[in-house]
């Protein structure tokens, strides 16, 4: 399991920009690199779909993906008593179906739709998993504590009116917000506590960056030194540490739970 908290809202979150530059040093290179330049496109545009033909499949794309939801109040799956509804599965099934685009693959094909479900119910039986945990010790979220990460959240969205716009489209209400920052305080509050950082070794760094730089290397690019990625790396691996562990945990609570699953 490799995300067990969805995102609080989906959206407008992370934006990669990308500059490019030119090298004017002289006519002439800039003349080879212009046609140069066009000589790609051509190709580039000789090999791509026309901008109609991606937008219509990008709407046939999102018209299966929404195909992939279900109805909001059908009752999903029952962990230990408690009722995981279909409005909870849709919004862990449009997490999981984003992670796969990002990962160049298509959610709706028939392989990937079984994943795609299987992952969302397995993600939400672990959380609910997670935070009945988390109430049987006794964390909380107080009152303080969800208007803080709510203003904040305001913030992001430059004010409430477009934080309401971007509920209204995730198909979410605020007390459902509110609701989901509660409970991702508590979660943050056991992680913290119940999952303590592993400490990451130098081996483990240098291991994953050879790795790493192999398979740049194989696709011929150009590979930053260690001591600049250190840090990434180091961050990267305590996550993904902190994943492993939680998926142990996660297991053993499978082991003693009641899981009933509604959804086939």
């Amino acid at each position: 399991m490799k995300r067990f908290l969805y995102p609080l809202v989906i959206g407008l979150m992370a934006v990669a920009l990308t500059a490019c530059g030119a090298n004017d040093n002289s006519k002439k290179a800039a003349s080879e690199d212009k046609t140069k330049s066009a000589q790609t496109d051509q190709k580039a545009q000789q090999a791509q779909p026309s901008q109609a033909e991606q937008q219509k499949q990008m709407a046939e794309m999102q018209k299966k993906m929404e195909q992939q939801k279900v109805d909001e109040k059908q009752t999903v799956a029952i962990v230990n008593g408690k009722k995981i509804l279909g409005s909870d599965y849709n919004t862990a099934l449009s997490s999981t179906q984003m992670q796969m685009q990002q990962m160049g693959q298509d959610p709706t094909s028939k392989e990937a739709a079984k994943q795609v479900k299987a992952q969302s119910i397995d993600s939400l039986v672990g959380q609910t998993l997670l935070l009945q945990e988390a109430d049987k010790k006794g964390y909380k979220a107080s009152s303080a504590e969800v208007n803080k990460q709510l203003d904040q959240i305001k913030q992001q969205y430059k004010g409430e009116k477009n934080l309401q716009a971007a509920m209204k489209q995730q198909g979410i209400d605020m007390n459902k917000l509110t609701s989901q920052i509660s409970d991702n305080i508590k979660f943050t509050k056991y992680m913290d506590k119940e999952v303590p950082v592993e400490k990451v070794t130098d081996k483990e760094i240098k291991a994953y960056y050879d790795q790493y730089a192999k398979q740049g290397g194989a696709q011929g690019q150009k590979l930053p030194k260690l001591e600049e990625v250190k840090p990434q790396i180091q961050q990267q691996l305590e996550q993904q540490k902190k994943q492993e562990k939680l998926a142990q945990i996660v297991e053993g609570l499978k082991k003693g739970a009641k899981i009933d699953i509604k959804l086939t």
